[in-house]
């Protein structure tokens, strides 16, 4: 049986990943349920893989990044984006990716705002692009034995449901994890697949 950790496991896409690879086969992990990690804290990323071992691969969808009209972003908005998006997700392979068997991978969560800038997505945009280059880059190192990729999704019907948006504009969070698994599957090394409605 594969043992796979998906970080964001109690988020909306976590959940729907979680289902899709098959809930025996995972090891959930998110900030308040099942394992417990914060990924702006490289402690709780190290603590975290120092407490469960081997494993067949790693799905990250955490990280939060601010979306916010360019004269609102202040200082903390940038920070707490890098540290949780960007640097939160580095962390994860910089600490995860000896813990994964040769030949697994690690799939982290990007979003097409790293293509599609839009008036207020100038934290999100930088954050997803600059994950986008780290994945990349961490798939020509040599040390590193699984596949590192991403994917990249739009928006999600569920979250323009709460912001009071048309939800058909989206994907459906399920499907966003199907693109997700077969990504963590199949995915080449290096790769960032996109997620979203064509």
């Amino acid at each position: 049986m594969s043992r796979i950790l998906v970080i964001g496991a109690a988020g909306l896409i976590g959940v729907e990943v979680v289902r899709a690879l098959g809930e025996s086969e995972c090891i959930r992990a998110s900030r308040n349920s099942g394992e417990r990690v914060d990924i702006s804290d490289p402690k709780s990323i190290a603590a975290l893989f120092g407490r469960i071992g081997e494993l067949d691969g790693i799905v990250c969808t955490g990280g939060a990044a601010r979306f916010k009209p360019w004269g609102q972003l202040t200082d903390e908005d940038w920070t707490f984006s890098l540290a949780n998006k960007l640097l939160g997700q580095v962390n994860v392979v910089r600490y995860g990716a000896k813990s994964v068997r040769a030949g697994g991978a690690i799939t982290l969560t990007t979003g097409l705002a790293s293509q599609y800038p839009a008036p207020g997505s100038a934290v999100i945009t930088t954050v997803n692009a600059a994950v986008e280059a780290f994945v990349r880059a961490a798939a020509v190192e040599p040390s590193i034995a699984a596949r590192v990729n991403a994917v990249s999704p739009g928006w999600v019907s569920e979250t323009l449901q709460a912001m009071g948006r048309n939800p058909s504009d989206g994907i459906p969070a399920a499907e966003v994890a199907k693109v997700i698994v077969r990504q963590f599957r199949e995915g080449p090394t290096g790769s960032v697949a996109p997620a979203a409605k064509v």
